[in-house]
């Protein structure tokens, strides 16, 4: 095959996965209108490259809406990926005694790079807290889990998402490096960061990180428990060596990472 030819073929697949990358758990269904707004792409390469995605059953024209929806075939994918994770098989047991412990709910985010999604969840029997798909993406400056990951990034990956924050909203990146002092001030003094309320104001929640990354990805363990929960006034007390016992197998898993520079 000709490098032109490999060209293309780079082309057509960063173009497609672009298609897929438009849907999440706020936008289950898009029309062909919408796919052209969000990808950029002219209307023949769109319904070209969207026909081969629906051949693969990555993607499925629904008659009912108009529009596009997620091909089954992405389950497929997806599976492998979890399966490898078997840290999640291991700490599920512990999670849910965890969850009912506290009345509340236990996550686990896995990162790389600049993504965080949501890997595993426990839901304790009387938790009210909102439950979220797995895999779906989880916010890094907005939620206790998102800043304990970015705690665990080096210190150069760190800098440089707060430099691309800064050119596209320099008020949010601000508030993201006072967030990121606190967080780090409350896993020196605490072991876990707090969500301040950030992303839901009525659900309380903490976060701590692996201390090692596993296979490059790095984990953080996060419980959330509704505000009106008699116990949220001293729960976010408790040592994060205290939790260990329910979800990682030893305290030398949970970090404490040095605040970063200011």
């Amino acid at each position: 095959m000709s490098s032109d030819a490999d060209s293309k073929l780079v082309s057509a697949l960063v173009r497609g996965v672009s298609i897929l990358n438009c849907f999440s758990n706020k936008r289950q269904e898009l029309s062909g209108k919408e796919l052209m707004d969000l990808t950029g792409l002219p209307k023949p390469t769109l319904f070209r490259l969207t026909e081969t995605l629906c051949e693969l059953d990555l993607l499925r024209y629904s008659e009912r809406m108009s529009k596009f929806v997620p091909g089954i075939a992405l389950l497929n994918l997806s599976s492998p990926v979890l399966a490898r994770m078997r840290m999640r098989q291991f700490a599920r047991p512990q999670m849910m005694e965890l969850a009912n412990h506290i009345g509340g709910q236990i996550q686990i985010g896995v990162g790389s790079g600049r993504k965080l999604v949501l890997a595993e969840l426990a839901n304790g029997m009387d938790n009210k807290v909102f439950t979220p798909e797995i895999g779906v993406g989880m916010s890094l400056s907005r939620t206790a889990t998102g800043r304990a990951y970015l705690l665990c990034l080096p210190q150069a990956e760190r800098e440089a998402y707060l430099a691309d924050l800064t050119e596209r909203d320099a008020e949010r990146a601000a508030k993201l490096r006072e967030r990121l002092a606190d967080a780090a001030r409350d896993l020196a003094e605490h072991g876990f960061c707090r969500s301040h309320g950030d992303l839901h104001r009525e659900i309380q929640s903490i976060a701590v990180p692996l201390s090692q990354p596993l296979d490059g990805e790095y984990w953080v363990f996060a419980a959330s428990i509704p505000t009106y929960n008699p116990k949220a006034a001293s729960w976010r007390r408790t040592p994060a060596h205290a939790w260990s016992r329910w979800c990682v197998p030893s305290r030398a898993c949970w970090v404490r990472p040095a605040c970063p520079e200011r």
